[in-house]
């Protein structure tokens, strides 16, 4: 053994957590980062510090950069090499022996075996490390654990390892467990608050405003100059890391970039003492999964990414999300673990009142496919009786169930199928699962594997979005992305069995394997050939609108397999970010459950007309049409609804006016019931009642038009009252003057109005009044010559006082008409006087 054992800080919790697994079989261990809670105490579990039995002891780690670090770091404790005492297992790849007795893996590769076995046999005792991290593996896998040590194994003892002090749910969880507490010697740690000086744009997606990375990258260069020792800058993703480390440049010590895709030398590098002094950059895997020594300076951006899946469209994606106030104390403690320390944060202080206090779980935000089908293959499809930390949403189940459905991956029930077994042990997404064990068949085990291997670790987007081409430059490079590519192709090749190559081009291959896993995101060119330097928006066989992202290598193609797409915030598309050619023979092949054949009658609001047509469809694409000889009637009566409805009753029946709708709606605002409400939105309500049988007649636009609406409305007349009788007597269509000429009632404006010569008006004192004596007419008294002369609704007043007024005006312009002195005894005429 290691000297240095005896100096990590979680030693002296020892003896209290082997008296809590003695006593209770479960225990919840709570100890800071850098105290040895993940190398020290599964050697002390395993009995390997010389004192307690001998026992097996599995560790489970989030991550595989986590797995290979604490396998090494605990074999270099025991003076020995990776595959002896200590051993791990990662996805593709296993180091163990026959003297192992310690072993770590990943959570995902803990779940693949409790689905093999729920016993696990030789198996002693399992710790869950970085539990306080939520990560939805490591949930499932403790809800797994309490299952098999209520059911099955009740000597299996667990531990829930934890990184933060908020531990009372996870020892309810565990049945009311001890909780150990290992107090790390951590040093105090200045806060450095170290917003931009200017404004800078929020997240959005997985982008962030160059001008913050380039502020993180100037707060890099001033804690250098003002602060001693290695600093370590936390960054939400690679890409950040990358622009942050191109800022770098020019300095005078070692620039690391660590993340889960770094090379095995520079993981090597970042977690040992450097020779001069270095800047490591750092995505959360360093928060308290990986210790990095020499560190006194930490900068953080603040930022982390967190998943986010829009079931509706069918897409998943990271975005980029403020980081937890728990996340940043983990982060700062950082600087503290050796020395006392500082650490810088890009943000203003005040900012910290909207910060969330714990990060999300993620069953709360992900794609809940593979969580399903894990569930489902365990026996408890809707996951009901296992013991979560938080519950998975009903949406994001029902939508992984209708994935899995539609996978033949679970029955109507929920329950796996064998199909749905033998995807969940490939240890792929079910969608990647389903395009290796289809696709192998179609193209050949070893070229279904590559692809496959592309989309189960994205590409870097500096290789392009056209996954054909990406394809062929993985082939022959020796970069750490294609070593980890050709390690998962040989792993996947067992899975997918001995199929033997075919004849279809590596084009249609790819195409074909990736449709396989998103048949929903299959896309068709909306225009077939756009304009020069132009290129066609995409529709996905979901219905989701996509474009091709600025930049992209493919080429007008009109059919699209689309691997990768995210949604800009505030875009009403999709962005495609890896995709391969398709063609509609592939298109149909993949998508075949997707393709339809429906007879559909509808209405076109473009055309403004009635569309009956046979369809055929991949999803929301359409592959062709032809016209219906026959609709079906009811079909063809709801498609005129829908117009109505759409467009307006206006718009397309023909109302004369003047006309009975107008004297209708006049006496509705005048006298209300029994007078039916004539507006578009209750003609469309009352349908039934008054547009039979000429609505079921009706097959287009034009017959529409043809109803004889004045007859059509009679028959919402209060007719069962009698009220309908006084029709003409409430609202005539015409009243008689005195000069014996029946003019047309205007009900167009809010009161009736009467347009008619003055002349013809002589003898009238009274203005009429309508709807029962309620409304008097307005009265537009024209001149001879049919023009405007007045208006007014009280025609005695007018008579006594406006009538010589427009006398004087008008009698030298129509003398051969006659302007009585007193118009009220006057004789009415339509006529001019006999000329002399």
């Amino acid at each position: 053994m290691h000297p240095s054992w005896r100096e990590l800080p979680v030693r002296t919790a020892l003896p209290a957590l082997h008296r809590a697994l003695d006593g209770h079989g479960t225990a919840v261990l709570t100890a800071p980062p850098g105290t040895g809670k993940t190398t020290l105490v599964p050697l002390a579990l395993a009995g390997l510090l010389g004192s307690g039995p001998s026992r097996r002891v599995l560790v489970a780690e989030p991550r595989r950069l986590a797995v290979r670090a604490a396998a090494r770091r605990m074999a270099w404790l025991l003076g020995s090499s990776v595959g002896r005492e200590v051993g791990y297992t990662v996805r593709g790849e296993r180091r163990v022996g026959p003297s192992t007795v310690v072993e770590v893996v990943t959570t995902g590769v803990l779940l693949q075996r409790l689905q093999r076995d729920q016993e696990l046999p030789g198996v002693d005792v399992v710790v869950l490390d970085e539990c306080h991290e939520r990560h939805l593996d490591a949930d499932t896998a403790l809800a797994f654990l309490l299952d098999v040590r209520a059911a099955l194994r009740p000597e299996l003892r667990l531990v829930c390892a934890s990184a933060t002090s908020d531990t009372e749910a996870w020892a309810e969880l565990l049945g009311g467990a001890p909780v150990v507490e290992a107090h790390g010697v951590s040093f105090p740690v200045g806060v450095v608050w170290a917003p931009p000086p200017r404004a800078v744009r929020p997240a959005h997606g997985t982008r962030v405003d160059p001008a913050l990375l380039d502020h993180v990258a100037a707060v890099v260069r001033r804690a250098l100059d003002e602060r001693e020792g290695d600093v370590l800058c936390f960054l939400p993703g690679v890409g950040e890391i990358a622009r942050v480390a191109g800022q770098l440049g020019g300095l005078s010590v070692d620039i690391l970039q660590l993340h889960g895709r770094a090379p095995q030398a520079v993981q090597d590098a970042a977690l040992s003492v450097g020779e001069r002094r270095r800047v490591v950059l750092a995505t959360a895997v360093a928060e308290s999964s990986l210790t990095v020594p020499g560190v006194r300076v930490v900068v953080d951006a603040g930022l982390a990414r967190e998943p986010r899946t829009d079931h509706a469209r069918g897409l998943a994606a990271l975005v980029t999300v403020r980081a937890s106030l728990a996340a940043a104390r983990q982060r700062a403690g950082r600087a503290g673990r050796e020395a006392p320390g500082t650490v810088y944060r890009c943000w203003a202080e005040a900012e910290d009142a909207l910060v969330a206090r714990f990060p999300t779980p993620e069953i709360a935000l992900a794609d809940l496919t593979p969580f399903a089908l894990q569930a489902a293959c365990w026996g408890d499809p809707d996951a009901t009786g296992l013991a979560l930390p938080d519950r998975p949403p009903a949406g994001a189940m029902a939508a992984a169930r209708q994935t899995l459905q539609a996978l033949g991956a679970v029955d109507v029930d929920g329950r796996a199928t064998a199909r749905g077994v033998r995807l969940a042990r490939t240890g792929l997404h079910p969608r990647l699962g389903r395009a290796l064990v289809d696709g192998a068949p179609a193209v050949g085990a070893k070229r279904a594997a590559e692809v496959v291997a592309l989309l189960s670790e994205e590409p870097p987007r500096a290789l392009g979005d056209d996954l054909g081409a990406v394809w062929r430059t993985v082939r022959s490079s020796k970069d750490p992305y294609a070593g980890r590519w050709r390690d998962e192709v040989r792993r996947l090749e067992r899975a997918a069995g001995d199929e033997p190559a075919t004849r279809l081009p590596d084009t249609t291959a790819v195409g074909l394997v990736v449709a396989l896993a998103f048949p929903e995101r299959i896309a068709r060119a909306r225009v077939e050939k756009p304009a020069p330097g132009e290129r066609s928006p995409y529709l996905m066989a979901s219905g989701t609108a996509a474009e091709l992202a600025p930049g992209t290598t493919l080429g007008a193609l009109p059919w699209l397999a689309v691997a990768v797409a995210d949604r800009p915030a505030g875009s009403h598309s999709a962005r495609i970010l890896h995709a391969a050619a398709l063609d509609e023979d592939t298109a149909r092949l993949a998508g075949a459950p997707l393709l339809t054949t429906a007879e559909e009658v509808h209405w076109d609001t473009r055309r403004s007309e009635v569309v009956s047509r046979r369809l055929d469809s991949l999803g929301a694409i359409e592959l062709s049409s032809s016209p219906l000889d026959r609709p079906d009637p009811l079909l063809v009566r709801t498609a005129v609804l829908e117009g109505l409805t759409r467009e307006g009753v206006s718009a397309l029946l023909t109302f004369p006016s003047p006309g009975l709708r107008e004297r209708l709606a006049f006496l509705h605002t005048a006298i209300g019931a029994p007078w039916p409400d004539v507006s578009d939105a209750s003609l469309l309500e009352r349908a039934e009642e008054w547009l039979e049988p000429e609505l079921s007649r009706a097959r287009r636009r034009s017959d529409l038009a043809r109803i004889d609406t004045t007859s059509a409305l009679q028959r919402l007349l209060p007719w069962a009252t009698g009220e309908a009788g006084r029709l003409d007597e409430l609202a005539p269509e015409r009243i008689t003057v005195p000069s014996g000429s029946k003019i047309r009632v205007d009900y167009s404006d809010e009161r009736p109005v009467l347009a008619v010569k003055l002349q013809e008006l002589f003898g009238w004192t009274a203005t009429p009044a309508l709807a029962g004596g309620r409304v008097p007419l307005t009265i537009h008294l024209l001149s001879p010559a049919g023009r405007p002369a007045a208006v007014t609704g009280d025609l005695a007043s007018f008579w006594q006082t406006g009538y010589h007024a427009v006398r004087a005006d008008l009698r030298g312009r129509y003398p051969r008409h006659p302007w009585p002195e007193d118009p009220t005894r006057a004789e009415p005429t339509r006529r001019a006087n006999t000329r002399k």
